[in-house]
């Protein structure tokens, strides 16, 4: 079975993806959606939200990245389809999905789960345009305000001839809240031919469990549950190959990727302050898992620079590893 890093905008970014990479059990990632409306978009902006097109298409630990998509001009999004599969894109995803008011307003992402035909139209563009040896995905929520155009909406797709159908098992106006609407899956495999990936709230190893059966899908897409626990795509692969149930990454190790994160940030962000914010987003999702987490967030909170979360940063993995050891 396969685990795929979900795309998630503005939290799984290029930085995130690498160091959940390299921890391990990641089978493939999909990037945050790059905006399409009316252009051609100019190879700078598939750079900075796809630089592993810089790297052959994957994490520094050699984990394929595939590049995602969002619009609803069928004849745009095949010229950009085309440009990154020029630029190396090893499958293009196609998101609709994406329930971000902003997006939405815009005619982008989940709204178009009200309108089958148009999701029709993009996949057969994007298709038609692009070399046939690249896979054209998507991916979908359950509909827009309720489930009436589910069905409709993954026929069109499959039909359109998208290669894979990723879905998030709730609609739009659900957002993020529980439950995930596992039952859906088996209703939308009875309606399509390809592979469906199942997603949305995977969090634990009986999550994963419950939602592999449930769904009887081979690949299954985690967000949010491998931002808040990093090994669990490792630990995930460790109990279906050996049977065995690892214990989480001690803190200390965390701590570590943490660091990591900061430094990749900062490389990025020259003298500006981008890693801190970003330590602080991840410490909020590592909350979840983590009780330390909540503890250190709460000491570094008030920190503005740079050089500051560093110092931190770096006192507290060897206050801890000295703790542990």
């Amino acid at each position: 079975m396969k685990i795929v890093l979900a795309p998630m905008e503005g939290l799984v970014d290029d930085v995130m993806r690498e160091v959940l990479t390299d921890i391990g059990g990641i089978d493939w990632c999909v990037t945050e959606f790059i905006r399409v409306t009316n252009s051609l978009l100019p190879v700078k902006t598939f750079h900075r939200l796809a630089p592993e097109l810089q790297q052959q298409s994957a994490t520094r630990s050699g984990t394929p990245v595939r590049l995602q998509l969002l619009g609803s001009d069928p004849h745009w999004l095949a010229e950009n389809a085309v440009r990154a599969a020029a630029m190396g894109a090893p499958a293009i995803d196609l998101n609709f999905g994406c329930p971000a008011p902003t997006v939405n307003r815009h005619r982008g992402g989940a709204v178009l789960l009200k309108e089958p035909e148009a999701l029709y139209q993009i996949v057969s563009a994007v298709r038609a345009a692009v070399p046939a040896a690249i896979p054209v995905t998507a991916k979908m929520r359950l509909g827009y305000e309720d489930t009436s155009l589910t069905l409709e909406c993954a026929r069109a797709i499959a039909s359109a001839g998208a290669a894979e159908l990723a879905v998030h098992a709730r609609t739009k106006v659900e957002g993020y809240k529980p439950p995930a609407h596992w039952e859906w899956f088996a209703r939308i495999k009875e309606v399509i031919d390809i592979p469906l990936i199942a997603n949305g709230e995977v969090w634990t190893l009986e999550d994963y469990r419950q939602i592999s059966s449930v769904s009887q899908c081979d690949i299954i897409m985690i967000g949010r549950g491998l931002v808040a626990a990093p090994d669990f795509a490792r630990r995930i692969k460790h109990w279906q190959q050996s049977g065995e149930i690892l214990p989480l990454t001690p803190w200390p190790e965390v701590l570590s990727w943490l660091c990591d994160m900061f430094t990749r940030c900062q490389r990025r962000a020259g003298d500006g302050n981008y890693g801190v914010s970003r330590v602080k987003q991840w410490l909020n999702q590592l909350k979840r898992t983590y009780t330390e987490a909540e503890i250190f967030f709460n000491e570094i909170r008030v920190i503005k620079e740079s050089d500051n979360m560093q110092a931190a940063l770096f006192a507290a993995r060897e206050q801890t590893r000295c703790f542990y050891e």
